[in-house]
């Protein structure tokens, strides 16, 4: 088991690990918008969680500070870690409180956490040793 995930045997190539920190960044910056904009669904959600307002202030300033991380070559592991973090809260927070599905979205808030959530994940992974 230790040998599958060895340094030598996951390597990501070069586009796909900068893909993968791009599509990221601009999932989390995309949804600061809503955050600070006092959106009714950003508002709605964390009306729901009981955090309202500062729950959905603090994320986004969270997320901004990870979004940033992960564009920089040097702090990119640091931006996936507090991503994954994030995400792990928003994931679970989908899963025990507001459903998958929230205010007829389709799901789409729930998969773009997963998809950042994966994403930080190998980004993570790559870069373990360093």
């Amino acid at each position: 088991m230790k040998k599958l995930f060895s340094k030598s045997t996951f390597k990501l190539p070069k586009w796909l690990h900068w893909f993968l920190r791009l599509i990221s960044a601009a999932i989390l910056l995309q949804t600061l918008f809503f955050k600070f904009s006092g959106a009714p669904e950003s508002v709605y959600i964390f009306t729901q969680l009981g955090i309202e307002p500062w729950g959905r202030i603090l994320s986004g300033v969270v997320e901004a500070i990870a979004s940033l991380l992960l564009l920089s070559s040097a702090y990119c592991r640091m931006g996936a870690l507090l991503s994954l973090g994030t995400m792990t809260g928003a994931i679970f927070s989908h899963l025990a409180t507001l459903g998958i599905e929230v205010r007829g979205d389709g799901g789409l808030l729930f998969s773009l956490a997963v998809t950042v959530w994966v994403s930080s994940l190998l980004i993570l992974l790559e870069n373990r040793k360093s």
